[in-house]
């Protein structure tokens, strides 16, 4: 593939005897794709730089500046900045979410405190709900210098994560220390706490802010005509019992009705409960799940079935009715008329979650969605001034990664109304994508995949998947192509032909040298991860472009192998 000429490429301009340069470099760190795509605002080229340095500390302080919880996130996150990652059109993405586990797993083992950015502010907020949103928030206020206090309704801390996320993707062992590194800040987590009226807690406790993050905890019910039905619950329940120590009893066949994560989340569950069979029925097809590719593979390793293009009609005693469907010209699965019979001990409801928010109606200014959910404005904040919102509850995806982003964001907002002013989030910078990048030598390097238990031995809630060892978790990390940011490899320095750029030490970067720069753009091209853009400098208006008025050629473009 041949690189483009860059929209900043200039010619030379002939005034008097000879050229007068027009353009000089400058190291611009533009947005790499990863980046770009996490929820939570990660700098991930960043600590990536700094972990396969084997910078491991510091490459987990520059973590946590964005997000709390590494350790659960290497495990449950669903990777969205591996898919946007430039690394898989060469072989495959880095493995960002197995380094940022590493790095997770070894501040616990290290026992590195989170640090503290600002003194106290003699502010108080108030949290309602320990789960992903409401912890990353407290976490961001308190490095700011507030302080916080968690009400939780739930007997333990982390809301969904503890309660809905199955014990063999995130053990919870792993989730309480990092949520104790939390209180170790000193952030108040008050269990067994439900708020039931806001504006009395605020005004009762001397809140200056409240920041309410409850989730959706609430599965959806369908109506589906039911007549001496076996039993029926819904997926949030049956996952809730489970990591409570209180398992129902299911039998030996289940259906689960869903094809989202919750549902593949289920149907493992079930399995590992003692069903000789579990069966996903799911009304639309694979390719039109709402699970990620990687939950439904997991699950159907396992053993689960999934029944694509099928709905439940009726359910009589331990017979359910299913009817098959087809897609039409819009991807919607409609009804086919054709109708056969399963057969079930029990019936898994995973269609969905929604907020228990009717406690909010007393609060002044605050409304919602038809379906429950809060709105809040881009500051995060709902209609009544000083009270905020944020992860499940509100319009949108949600995940536990999408909602620590909101409790970041909420926390800066919070901060800034706090002090009487607004927050204005920083313009990003352009994404690098791959046809920016220039790599003249490529060196494979496969993947580290991360070890998992055998099949065999998935017949408990112990964690399914391994970390990476250090050296392969420092490997991975070396795989980052540091796309649109400087990473010294003295490209440049080396082929300079005039000798122009300096180098300012390691980690400081480059300078150019204005008096010996022509402004030839060789840097520029050989520049492997697009950090240098010729910029123009000023030209007067009276000088003529040359002999024949036409830009120059430009002056190379490098074949990518």
């Amino acid at each position: 593939m041949l690189r483009q000429p860059d929209a900043t490429r200039t010619h030379a301009v002939a005034v008097g005897t000879g050229a007068t340069r027009q353009q000089l470099p400058q190291w611009i760190d533009h947005l790499p794709p990863c980046n770009a795509a996490c929820p939570a605002g990660e700098n991930i080229r960043a600590w990536l730089d700094l972990a396969q340095a084997g910078k491991y500390r510091a490459a987990w302080e520059a973590l946590v500046r964005d997000n709390p919880l590494p350790a659960v996130h290497g495990r449950v996150c669903y990777r969205p900045c591996e898919k946007s990652c430039n690394r898989a059109e060469l072989d495959d993405a880095v493995g960002i979410h197995a380094v940022e586990r590493f790095l997770g797993d070894r501040a616990t083992a290290e026992g590195w405190p989170y640090p503290v950015d600002a003194e106290s502010s003699g502010k108080r907020v108030l949290v309602i709900g320990a789960g992903p949103s409401g912890l990353s928030a407290a976490y961001h206020l308190a490095r700011l210098g507030h302080a916080v206090e968690i009400r939780e309704a739930g007997p333990l801390p982390g809301g969904m994560m503890h309660f809905g996320i199955p014990a063999y993707r995130l053990p919870r062992a792993d989730l309480l220390r990092e949520i104790g590194r939390i209180e170790t800040m000193g952030v108040k987590i008050v269990l067994n706490h439900k708020v039931e009226d806001v504006l009395a807690e605020k005004a009762a406790g001397g809140f200056d802010a409240v920041f309410i993050a409850i989730g959706a905890g609430i599965g959806k019910h369908v109506d589906i005509p039911a007549r001496d039905a076996v039993r029926v619950l819904n997926a949030v329940s049956l996952l809730h019992k489970v990591a409570a120590a209180e398992p129902p009893r299911l039998g030996r066949r289940v259906v689960v009705y869903g094809g989202g994560n919750t549902a593949m989340d289920a149907a493992r569950t079930v399995k590992r409960l003692g069903a000789e069979e579990a069966l996903i029925v799911y009304r639309s097809d694979r390719a039109h799940m709402p699970a990620h590719a990687f939950e439904a593979d997991e699950a159907v390793e396992e053993g689960v079935r999934i029944k694509w293009l099928t709905t439940i009609k009726e359910i009589v005693g331990p017979d359910l009715t299913v009817e098959t469907m087809e897609l039409d010209e819009n991807g919607r699965p409609q009804p086919t008329g054709q109708f056969e019979t399963l057969t079930a001990d029990a019936i898994v409801l995973a269609l969905g979650q929604e907020t228990d928010s009717g406690f909010l109606g007393q609060v002044p200014g605050i409304e919602f969605t038809s379906n429950g959910a809060v709105k809040v404005g881009p500051d995060m904040m709902t209609g009544h001034p000083g009270i905020f919102a944020g992860g499940d509850m509100v319009p949108g995806e949600q995940s536990v990664t999408i909602s620590v982003g909101h409790g970041k964001r909420a926390a800066r907002h919070i901060d800034a109304w706090l002090q009487g002013v607004r927050y204005e989030r920083p313009t990003k910078h352009p994404t690098v994508t791959f046809d920016m990048l220039d790599l003249p030598v490529f060196l494979e390097a496969a993947r580290s995949s991360e070890p998992q238990r055998s099949l065999a031995a998935r017949t408990t809630f112990d964690e399914v998947v391994q970390g990476l060892s250090e050296p392969e978790a420092r490997f991975e990390a070396g795989r980052c192509l540091s796309c649109g940011n400087c990473f010294e490899c003295d490209n440049c320095f080396a082929a300079c032909p005039e000798q122009a750029i300096l180098r300012l030490g390691r980690g400081r970067g480059y300078r150019v040298e204005p008096d010996l720069c022509t402004g030839c753009g060789i840097c520029f091209e050989q520049c492997p991860c697009h950090a240098i853009e010729m910029q123009p400098e000023p030209v007067p208006a009276d000088a003529p472009l040359g002999p024949t008025d036409e830009p120059l050629a430009p002056h190379r473009f490098r074949l990518r192998v």
